[in-house]
């Protein structure tokens, strides 16, 4: 083959654009041992790509006779459902907690509004008396 045509077909080939024959070329090429000096770095390189298609793996692979983990997926649904559950129970307990609180504020809130506002007219009957014990003095 030409020098000139394996170099633009190395060209292709780096630019990834050749076809599958232009490939096959260049692979009988560099593989025939007769490489021109300037091209020698790629030789190696197809040299490994027809070497590593011969490589076969011969161990046998151990699979594990494992049942299947759905069984696992299932007690950890259960599980999940069992925890929603037990933080939707809290969850609702500690809202009406919070609920019965509030309340609470509210009904000692009016009930000390209340107090303050029936010590004022205890205040206020107070100084009445006071002036109504004054007039009965001065009448007698």
């Amino acid at each position: 083959m030409e020098l000139a045509n394996i170099e633009k077909l190395v060209q292709k080939y780096l630019n990834a654009e050749t076809s599958l024959q232009e490939e096959a070329s260049l692979k009988d090429y560099f593989t025939a041992g007769n490489v021109a000096p300037h091209l020698q770095e790629y030789e190696s390189m197809f040299n490994y790509f027809a070497t590593a298609k011969k490589d076969t793996f011969t161990k046998n692979i151990q699979l594990s006779q494992r049942k299947p983990t759905k069984k696992n997926f299932k007690w950890l649904s259960i599980a999940a459902s069992f925890m929603l559950l037990l933080s939707v129970y809290v969850g609702k307990n500690e809202y009406e907690r919070y609920q019965a609180k509030k309340q609470f504020m509210q009904v000692t809130k009016g009930l000390k509004l209340l107090s303050y506002n029936l010590k004022k007219g205890e205040q206020a009957l107070a100084t009445l008396y006071t002036y109504e014990n004054t007039v009965k003095k001065i009448l007698k």
